[in-house]
């Protein structure tokens, strides 16, 4: 049984009968995947799979007629054997030699009426590209002429074929070992790299711990030199300006009518050296006011204030000191700007040396006085403008810094201390303050604020609560720099008596949760298992005037419900496993702002 054509053009038909039949099919196909300009592996690939299918065909169901066409579409070569009986795929020879052929060649077994249909399929190579019509032609009329060789001359081709496969794997398998030699040193060079990386690493990491080290240590020696210096410029203020007040109430008695009269060059001798006095005393008064800023001893008393009264004042205080003719003082009037929270003093004081600073700079022209509400922002923001001599770009953040003063043609004397002042001072009421300039056409300085302030803006006093261990001595360490102050405490006991005297803006307690047999000695001493944090936690919450203070709970962990029990009272509660600086202080900050209850 031969079956349909099938698709594609056909190019030889052969049945199959013999065992010679079996050479010449497998002749056959090496010669039309040949002629069809398949390379040498693809030659053999479609000349064993013929021959182990061939030979089960032949041996299973009585022989085959075996059709060789190409298909143009592909294009592919594509062989079928046909053979009038079934032909039993289950056969251990006949599946193991349709296998052997899957591993060649695509292979599809059809069923065809009672006989089978087994298609042999190989794409051509793209290099050959699609054969035309003339082609095929040619290819069938030299199959034509192809005289069958004898079972000997097939045997020795196929022994030859077999010798240059086996020649193949030699020469891939040489590759591979060539290969895996050279993946074998590049390993070892890999890994001798990553040993040198490890140990340059290690030394690396070793040398930043040695230097972080340092850094601490260099920033608590900054932190005391700091400390020091500002007691030092309070202490000697304070100490000078009684002797400096006492010399310039001396020269007013000498100049005063009831006194002895002065000759002309004494009084200018005398109000040469009260002038003096009053410099001085103005430069004793802004080191104190700087040293209380940086001690932190400065604690705003926040008031409503509104803005129109503030701005009167300065007008009438501020307008003797524009004495230049050329230069005018304006106040615009803070139409819409509500009244914010803040501590008028300070702020009076802060407008006070921006409106002097810029009226020293200001030659001709104005200084402008002016706020708004910006309501998006929740932001009241003032400005004083004036027409001046500038500032450069450079030195616009330097003269925030002390005794800094900008050097040109135009020296108006002072300080240097006024600017930095005013900055620490701002900064502690919760706002910002910018400038913007460009020299010969003046500078504009921007004070922003928040009308109400959040709470936890400022902390004076932290109290911490808990034992002497290694975290409670970190736990500190980051509390002073959210703090100006951070007292500690043992226990419950000695917190509460802390309290009494000065109430703190948060409470940080370390609470060590019993473990395991510890819990069980804790709850048969007739404390319940509760740690004395917790007591401490019950105590304010009990307490009408106290349960108002924030308090973060720093802790191992514990159940849902003992923890619901023991710190429901708590504004935020810190795992002692995983407290970082940067946790600890957003909880601190989060627990002023919010207040005790999470």
């Amino acid at each position: 049984m031969t079956g349909p054509a099938g698709d594609g053009t056909e190019l030889l038909r052969l049945r199959v009968r013999s065992e010679h039949d079996v050479f010449t099919v497998r002749q056959l196909g090496r010669e039309v995947a040949a002629a069809l300009r398949m390379d040498h592996q693809d030659q053999i690939r479609v000349a064993t799979a013929l021959s182990e299918v061939g030979r089960q065909m032949l041996a299973r169901a009585g022989g085959a007629v075996v059709t060789f066409r190409v298909s143009p579409a592909e294009p592919m070569l594509r062989v079928e054997a046909v053979t009038a009986e079934r032909l039993e795929q289950e056969h251990e020879d006949v599946a193991g030699a349709l296998a052997a052929a899957a591993r060649l060649v695509e292979v599809e077994v059809l069923a065809d009426g009672e006989g089978t249909r087994v298609r042999l399929d190989r794409r051509l190579p793209p290099a050959a590209g699609t054969p035309t019509d003339k082609e095929l032609t040619q290819v069938r009329a030299a199959l034509a002429r192809l005289t069958p060789a004898s079972a000997l001359d097939e045997l020795a081709a196929q022994n030859e074929d077999l010798l240059t496969a086996l020649g193949e794997v030699q020469r891939q398998r040489d590759e591979l070992l060539r290969l895996n030699s050279e993946l074998e040193e590049t390993n070892q060079g890999v890994l001798a790299l990553y040993r040198q990386l490890s140990d340059e690493l290690e030394e690396t990491n070793r040398g930043v711990v040695a230097l972080y080290a340092e850094l601490d240590q260099r920033s608590a020696e900054l932190r005391k030199a700091s400390e020091a210096k500002s007691r030092f410029l309070a202490n000697a203020s304070h100490e000078l300006r009684a002797p400096v007040t006492a010399i310039i109430g001396l020269t007013r008695l000498l100049a005063d009518a009831g006194s002895a009269p002065l000759t002309e060059e004494q009084a200018e001798q005398v109000d040469l050296v009260r002038t003096s006095a009053a410099d001085l005393l103005s430069l004793v008064n802004d080191l104190l006011d700087l040293a209380k800023a940086e001690s932190g001893r400065i604690e705003p008393a926040l008031v409503e204030v509104a803005l129109g009264g503030v701005f009167g004042q300065l007008r009438g205080t501020l307008r003797p000191l524009a004495t230049r003719p050329e230069v005018t003082l304006l106040f615009d009037e803070p139409v819409g700007v509500p009244a914010l929270v803040t501590d008028e003093m300070l702020l009076t004081q802060v407008l006070r040396n921006l409106v002097t600073n810029a009226l020293k700079f200001t030659e001709q022209g104005m200084v402008r006085v002016s706020a708004r509400w910006l309501p998006a922002e929740g932001l009241v923001e003032m400005e004083v403008t004036d027409t001046g001599i500038g500032i450069p770009a450079a030195e616009q953040e330097r003269i925030f810094e002390e005794f800094y003063q900008v050097r040109g043609a135009f020296q108006a004397g002072g300080t240097g201390l006024g600017l930095p002042y005013a900055r620490r001072v701002v900064t502690l009421l919760g706002g910002t303050l910018t400038v913007a300039s460009e020299p010969g056409k003046g500078s504009r300085f921007r004070v922003r604020l928040p009308r109400v302030p959040p709470r936890g803006t400022h902390l004076g006093q932290v109290l911490m609560v808990g034992g002497d261990t290694p975290l409670e001595a970190a736990v500190t360490q980051v509390l002073l720099d959210e703090a100006d102050r951070v007292s500690e405490a043992v226990d419950a006991a000695q917190a509460l008596a802390s309290i009494s005297v000065e109430v703190p803006d948060v409470v940080v307690v370390r609470v060590s949760v019993p473990a395991g047999g510890d819990r069980a000695e804790a709850a048969r001493s007739g404390r319940g298992g509760e740690p004395d944090g917790v007591a401490l936690l019950r105590a304010l919450a009990a307490d009408e005037r106290l349960a108002a203070i924030p308090v973060v709970v720093v802790t191992e962990p514990v159940d849902g419900e003992r923890e619901a029990a023991w710190f429901g009272h708590a504004a935020a509660v810190v795992s002692a496993e995983d407290v970082t600086p940067e946790t600890l202080r957003a909880a601190v900050r989060d627990a002023a702002r919010a207040g005790p209850a999470r």
